[in-house]
């Protein structure tokens, strides 16, 4: 039995009762955030060019365009058009442990799977919580090793793909793990890229395209390397410098989108958002206004250096910008959706604080309790200093995701994609209830614009 296959074997033999609600909750909440995610990309220029492209090619019309009552286009098409929209915002989800982005792809290529096979709505569920184990576990394997030697998180994120489209056409453990097999040797991604460029969604529309091509192949008997994962320069060699046996221990004790999962509640990298809390909190906390403020020291394991550019011009460049995070969250003492907005990050009063963000000793209490977290302190002129640490950044997992954020992000990011109030609330009940539903149509309908 190899890697492969025995994953495979797990990931075909559970079903919707079998999982726990809050993996099935957490699916849910999942789809809600890669929709939003996706209205708010829908009409950023990576995502338009790239939905222009797969219109021109046509084909047989499988699937839905998220948001465009007029386009349908190939599975494979649909899913990469879905997927770029999403991930072009900077708004999707993340895995804490190597800020994968799996949800992104598992939910265009289940949504688009689902409506060429007719699955109901727990189907789909099922689908993506196990499209987001295997990612988990693939990627977790190669952790850290792939992103020190310079590899983007789309190597994991097409397993996401990869398995929810399996689960969906059906295919049985030896299908699926010569789908999981063709995935492995699929993708790549440089972290360079993906970092400074609109490349990162270009990624993300790999993922799901290159995923669901290798479910539908292997569907039809095509056949990989089921040894990918422990061969001497296999997958895990390669990527991470490890034998892979981690993918395959302790099934069913927790869940990725359980434990890992966590949905944005704010713009931009996922590293980030605890720079912009622990500054808002630290600002709030004691009343700091923009003047008084002569340095912003940020503090986390591994921190030595600020990355990214440091004054932010862009989407792009706000989305990667420690620096930009902090100053925003002491400017204006909560950091939200609107700091991806030109106004906001055209800021006078944020760059004015950008240059006073400098990166401090790392932590030496508690360490192993951050998890993407940070410690930020803002030093004032007269009053002293205002620290605040956030170990976890709100809406992950780990800490329980509360509905009424999720809510509040649907409604807000929807509208960009010209949805009107009753359609999105209309929408956004049928995903509450979305394991009740015979059919996907219903949803996607209700996001026609």
């Amino acid at each position: 039995m190899t890697i492969a296959r025995t994953l495979a074997e797990f990931l075909v033999g559970k079903d919707l009762e079998d999982l726990p609600e809050q993996a099935v909750t957490h699916a849910k909440m999942v789809l809600a955030s890669t929709l939003a995610s996706a209205a708010c990309g829908y009409d950023l220029p990576s995502a338009a060019l790239v939905r222009t492209l797969e219109t021109e090619r046509g084909g047989q019309a499988d699937a839905a365009v998220w948001f465009d009552r007029q386009a349908r286009l190939p599975l494979v098409s649909a899913a990469r058009v879905n997927a770029m929209a999403s991930d072009a915002a900077a708004s999707d989800d993340s895995d804490l442990r190597n800020i994968v982005h799996a949800g992104t792809p598992v939910t265009a290529a289940a949504l688009a799977t689902a409506e060429l096979t007719g699955a109901n709505g727990g189907a789909v569920l099922t689908a993506m919580v196990m499209g987001y184990e295997a990612a988990g576990r693939i990627s977790g394997s190669i952790t850290p090793g792939f992103n020190r030697a310079g590899f983007h998180g789309c190597l994991g994120a097409i397993f996401a793909a990869a398995v929810g489209t399996g689960r969906l056409l059906g295919l049985d453990a030896e299908r699926m793990a010569h789908t999981i097999a063709l995935a492995a040797t699929s993708i790549g991604g440089l972290m360079a890229a993906a970092n400074t460029s609109v490349a990162r969604e270009y990624h993300a529309g790999l993922a799901a395209m290159l995923g669901v091509e290798a479910a539908k192949m292997a569907g039809r008997g095509y056949t990989a390397e089921l040894g990918i994962f422990e061969a001497e320069r296999g997958f895990c060699a390669v990527f991470g410098d490890a034998d892979g046996s981690d993918i395959v221990q302790d099934f069913g004790q927790e869940w990725d989108i359980v434990t890992d999962m966590a949905i944005k509640l704010v713009p931009g990298g996922h590293p980030y958002h605890a720079f912009g809390e622990a500054a808002a909190n630290a600002a709030r906390e004691g009343d700091v206004s923009v003047e008084e403020v002569t340095s912003i020291v940020l503090s986390r394991p591994g921190l030595d250096t600020l990355s990214g550019p440091l004054h932010p011009a862009d989407l792009v460049d706000m989305a990667h910008s420690p620096a930009y995070f902090a100053a925003a969250g002491v400017a204006d003492h909560q950091f939200g959706w609107e700091h991806a907005s030109p106004e906001k990050i055209a800021d006078p009063n944020i760059h004015l604080l950008i240059d006073r963000v400098r990166v401090g000793p790392p932590p030496s209490e508690n360490v192993t309790a951050y998890r993407q977290g940070a410690t930020v302190t803002i030093e004032t002129h007269t009053r002293g200093s205002f620290t605040s640490t956030v170990h976890v950044p709100r809406g992950s997992g780990c800490l329980g995701i509360d509905w009424r954020d999720v809510d509040t992000k649907y409604r807000t990011l929807m509208p960009r994609a010209g949805l009107q109030a009753p359609a999105i609330e209309r929408s956004l009940a049928l995903v509450h209830d979305f394991e009740h539903l015979e059919r996907v149509a219903p949803l996607l309908a209700a996001i026609e614009v």
